[in-house]
């Protein structure tokens, strides 16, 4: 037998340029955009709210959970071993973690908590936080919150809006009135109208007489379903009178399962800790929320609260793929130097945190609006516009930026095990929730149509910036021109339209409220010599000094 030498060990594999495996740091203290908008536009309670859930986010174990959401996502189970129907969800413990951390600090319920004194900021600048923890657990929380303003017309609801209120998160399958909190989603697209609700075919029938509060049954299919272990659902169905708004909860007056039928989850892009269903009505029980006939005004009331936190999340998820590309590019070395000291490199992560200051002041200024707009019309007629118009642009810049974002990061941004791949797949789906592009185009024209001073707000606003800058003051004098075309030639520039007011407003809000970098930057690049790609700077941008304030770690 041959005589062999000793194999010598080669270690090839060494882990050597590559950032290291440290947290993700303080998500409040080391935003300096946010704690600055805070202060300038919310009440001092709000800063200090918002610190411990910063400092709660930056704990390991809530990345963990977010990474395992969705590595596991939701799973249906239609029937029980016997047959019998079960229609129930089942999610990873993680997820259940994450709506626990929101609930029981009562960030679905604050704005309704101190309500006109700051709660519509603290709950935004708080969704903008949590989203950066995981954006699809945020889904429930955002429905929950909104479900507010309609319980508010629900004929002797106000035990549910107490429900709503509570902080102890509870996913177990009970009739929610034996429960100390409930959770809300929604049901009102199907599939032969999508936005055009209008067409929906849904049935209600009154099960004694009708009216305000009292109970109908439900038969029809619904194409979406948000969160569908929600304890109780606002959906739209015809009546006698007329499309109407109603009140569906899991389990009838007698404790019994409704018959609200799953009949599958979408299988979606991205979004996967989140469940969306396909779902049957077959005789549902459900109370009738205002008036019959008047169902898109009440559930407006609705969307209005939801396309605001469809227009925060881009924002948030921005502020976390920004953070990923700041650690990498400061701990990795390409041809002998940092990438952070590499002049194109700074160019890209300059022009995605000046997108990131503009969607964050933007969504900021929104809630603000609607903190004030109780007893302010200008406050009021902001709070009408300022969601669509973020809604629609900061969700037309998110899946650009996410992709740019991918890219700083090399090879290891495309894989699972960073977040990149994630937010990226996650992008386009609030630009679709609460009515697509087109959708909220034509709603910016109504609301300028039927609320004039919504777009007087909208100069006032634009009017207190100018001067400051050349490009700034052009874009307005575009704008203006433009808002004086003729009805048929607005609906064909709505798209123009929309992105122009909304880029005006953030160049307004930077020029006031941000440093003269970052502001000036935003105009020269968005308003001036606009670019489809990120990283398109002029040469004397003062890149330097928009870099400081990407992170105070």
């Amino acid at each position: 037998m041959a005589d062999y030498a000793p194999r010598t060990e080669l270690k090839t594999h060494r882990v050597e340029n590559q950032p290291g495996s440290q947290g993700v740091g303080d998500l409040w203290r080391s935003d300096r955009p946010l704690r600055e908008a805070v202060a300038r536009f919310a009440p001092p309670w709000v800063g200090e709210r918002l610190a411990p859930l910063g400092q709660r986010l930056a704990a390991s174990e809530v990345a963990n959970w977010g990474d395992q959401a969705n590595r596991f996502p939701p799973q249906l189970h239609a029937f029980d071993r016997y047959g019998r129907r079960l229609d129930e969800v089942d999610y990873h413990p993680a997820y259940h973690a994450l709506m626990d951390l929101a609930i029981r600090d009562g960030w679905h319920a604050v704005a309704w908590e101190r309500e006109y004194e700051g709660g519509h900021q603290a709950h935004i600048a708080a969704l903008y936080l949590l989203t950066q923890a995981e954006p699809g657990f945020c889904c429930p929380i955002t429905m929950t919150h909104a479900a507010m303003p309609v319980l508010r017309h629900l004929k002797g609801g106000e035990a549910w809006q107490a429900r709503l209120m509570g902080r102890d998160y509870d996913p177990t399958a009970l009739p929610p009135w034996q429960k100390t909190t409930n959770t809300f989603g929604m049901a009102m697209t199907e599939k032969q109208g999508g936005s055009d609700v209008r067409r929906n075919s849904t049935r209600a029938q009154p099960v004694a007489s009708p009216g305000p509060g009292e109970w109908y049954r439900l038969d029809g299919h619904k194409w979406f379903c948000s969160a569908p272990m929600s304890d109780a659902f606002l959906t739209l169905a015809q009546t006698d009178d007329g499309l109407s708004c109603f009140l569906a909860p899991r389990f009838t007056p007698e404790d019994e399962r409704n018959a609200i039928e799953i009949q599958r989850l979408k299988d979606k892009c991205g979004n996967r800790a989140n469940a969306s269903a396909e779902i049957e009505y077959v005789g549902a029980w459900a109370q009738l929320v205002g008036e019959p006939g008047r169902g898109v005004p009440a559930i407006l009331a609705m969307v209005q609260q939801t396309r605001l936190d469809a227009a925060t999340a881009p924002a948030g998820m921005m502020r976390h793929a920004l953070r990923e590309v700041w650690r990498h590019v400061r701990e990795r070395t390409v041809f002998d130097r940092r990438l952070a000291d590499q002049p194109l490199m700074q160019r890209v992560v300059a022009d995605l945190a000046i997108e990131t200051e503009a969607s964050l002041l933007l969504t900021m200024r929104g809630a603000r609006a609607m903190d004030r707009a109780v007893d302010d019309e200008h406050e009021a007629a902001l709070a009408r516009l300022i969601p669509a118009l973020a809604k629609f642009w900061h969700n037309k810049r998110g899946p650009a930026f996410m992709a740019e974002a991918m890219e700083c990061l090399g090879g290891v941004g495309y894989v699972e095990e960073t977040p990149l791949a994630r937010l990226y797949r996650e992008a386009p789906v609030n630009s679709i929730w609460e009515g697509s592009g087109n959708v909220i185009c034509l709603d910016v024209l109504r609301i300028l149509d039927r609320h004039p001073a919504s777009i007087a707000a909208l100069r006032r606003e634009l009017g207190l910036a100018l001067g400051t800058h050349p490009a700034f003051d052009a874009a307005v004098a575009a704008l203006d021109h433009r808002l004086t075309a003729s009805p048929e030639q607005l609906q064909a520039e709505a798209r123009w339209l929309a992105q122009h007011m909304a880029q005006t407003l953030q160049a307004a809000l930077l020029i006031r409220h941000a440093p003269n970098a970052v502001a000036d930057t935003f105009c020269a690049t968005r308003l001036r010599d606009a670019s489809p790609i990120f990283g398109v700077m002029p040469v004397d941008a003062p890149i330097a000094s928009i870099l400081e304030r990407v992170s105070d770690e």
